[in-house]
């Protein structure tokens, strides 16, 4: 590996007029730039930058970080044997050049086939603190956090959905620096600190979203939360249309709390100024202005988000189906797990049935010792509980008397050699078979694929249409909610496999190959 070229190096120094330190594993070039008075820029104004090729510097990354705004500061990380570290940091004087960087050159192309990626990169200051007694108000779990760390700025207390005047089994604790936090949560990391004799969990807290002014000033949609259980959509329409009737287009709630849309923005703004802090059903609700999802959803290069916990809500236009930032996708569970702990979103594919609806319920939570299992049967559940075409089509053979379906597997010979996969599925007692008309590469698909087609198949004879148990397809291309290619390909010969097929690895790609190639 031949060392940066100090020339180039240099010769940006000199045309830029920045200085450039190495320390601690990176070199920093500026921080602040030449001319610069005040504090440092505000959160939001770094990205963090990854796959950054091992053997390009400063000379060349800057010039391309410069088109986006003017930079504050490039921190690169460096390996003692002199070749970067393959990612970055860039702080800009602005917010504005922060999204613009992230605009222009996430997923750029740096050198030929070379892409790198870019992201908001946000200096986390908050801790999630679980297993805390629920009968602790803020001002206590406050005093407490400032007797065993320094730097304590707010505690974060959400009260229960269920009882008001207690808090959800946990809280987040606000400190004036990210290194302040990370000192604390070093000393609270190992399991073993008590706070009023109960074990905390210790854990980051999700580092809040930045959304763009320019998206913010388009928002009509206000976040409502600390709702009672029993406050209905009515009533919110209702209190929220009192200052101007109509002007409410429509309400979603979930638990313990609300999205209000708006027919327009600035009807929205009037009615966050009037209902916050009011009482509806005697409980003082928080209003602010809702958040929308990013395109990319959370994309994240790095791993320091591990939970939510702030006040704001987010919410998709598309699909209105919304995740909150604040801790309320925890009490939609019921039991032990319901409370006190955070959930972590799955990255799964939504419920089969509509590939655009996002499922909020879709979180696994952290499992505690000596917690209640209790043994279950499919048929104790309900659908929406079940993602898999095949957990629901084994789910109405259950609810109906049948018996199991039965999946039997063939294969055909695809493009250039490769094994092509369709399971038919046999129900005896209704003494019926179904095979889907597309084959696919990979056997999980497959097999989603057959039960898909097999319940569409039994609503058609069975139930009929506008029945409770309509299974109609979704007006989509394909038939799983996954993507896949739709490839043509002539008609072929199947084959049952025996022995069975090895299952593929989780890194083959993903497509379709209809059987008749006159569908297309």
């Amino acid at each position: 590996m031949e060392s940066p070229n100090e020339a180039a190096l240099l010769a940006l120094m000199e045309k830029t007029g920045y200085s450039m330190v190495q320390e601690n594993g990176q070199r920093k070039f500026g921080g602040p730039p030449p001319g610069w008075e005040g504090p440092p820029p505000p959160r939001g104004c770094e990205v963090f930058v990854g796959k950054i090729p091992r053997d390009m510097y400063e000379d060349e990354l800057v010039p391309v970080f410069e088109r986006a705004g003017r930079i504050y500061e490039f921190r690169l990380m460096m390996e003692f044997s002199g070749e970067n570290r393959g990612y970055a940091f860039v702080m800009y004087t602005t917010r504005e050049s922060a999204q613009r960087a992230i605009h222009l050159l996430d997923n750029y192309e740096i050198r030929p086939g070379k892409y790198i990626g870019v992201c908001v990169s946000l200096d986390n200051c908050r801790l999630f603190i679980g297993s805390i007694p629920k009968d602790r108000k803020k001002e206590e779990i406050q005093e407490e956090m400032m007797k065993v760390t320094d730097g304590v700025v707010d505690v974060i207390v959400y009260p229960s959905a269920t009882d008001k005047s207690k808090n959800r089994g946990f809280a987040f604790v606000e400190y004036e620096s990210h290194k302040a936090a990370a000192m604390a949560r070093r000393k609270l990391i190992p399991g073993t600190f008590q706070l009023w004799g109960h074990t905390i969990q210790v854990d980051w807290a999700e580092p809040e979203k930045d959304v763009d002014e320019e998206t913010m000033q388009r928002v009509r949609v206000l976040y409502v939360r600390n709702l009672m259980l029993h406050t209905t959509e009515e009533t919110l329409g209702c209190e929220f249309s009192r200052l101007k009737p109509g002007s409410v287009e429509r309400v979603k709630k979930l638990t313990d709390y609300a999205f209000i849309h708006f027919h327009n923005r600035e009807d929205a703004l009037a009615a966050q100024q009037s209902m916050n802090g009011k009482l509806i059903d005697g409980s003082p609700i928080e209003v602010t202005l809702a958040k929308p999802v990013s395109k990319d959803g959370s994309r994240r290069f790095g791993t320091r988000a591990s939970h939510n916990g702030m006040a704001e809500g987010l919410y998709g236009y598309s699909n209105f189906l919304l995740q909150s930032k604040d801790d309320s996708r925890i009490s939609l569970g019921t039991g032990i797990m319901s409370e006190g702990l955070c959930a972590r979103p799955l990255s799964l594919p939504p419920h089969w049935s509509n590939p655009y609806a996002v499922d909020l319920e879709r979180c696994v939570y952290p499992f505690l010792p000596g917690s209640t299992l209790v043994p279950v049967s499919l048929q104790t559940l309900k659908p929406s509980q079940l993602s898999s075409a095949v957990s629901l089509l084994e789910y109405y053979c259950h609810k109906n008397g049948w018996s199991l379906p039965e999946y039997y597997l063939y294969s055909a010979a695809g493009h250039e050699g490769k094994t092509l996969l369709i399971y038919k599925v046999v129900i005896s007692s209704t003494r019926s078979s179904y095979m889907p008309d597309k084959v696919c590469s990979i056997l999980e698909d497959a097999k989603e694929l057959a039960a898909q087609n097999t319940l569409w198949n039994l609503d058609s004879s069975f139930q009929g249409p506008g029945s409770a148990g309509n299974f109609t397809p979704p007006a989509s291309p394909g038939l799983l909610s996954f993507p896949c290619r739709s490839l043509p390909y002539p008609g072929y010969s199947m084959a049952p496999i025996s022995p069975p097929l090895p299952i593929p690895g989780a890194g083959g790609q993903r497509l379709y190959i209809p059987s008749q190639s006159s569908f297309f």
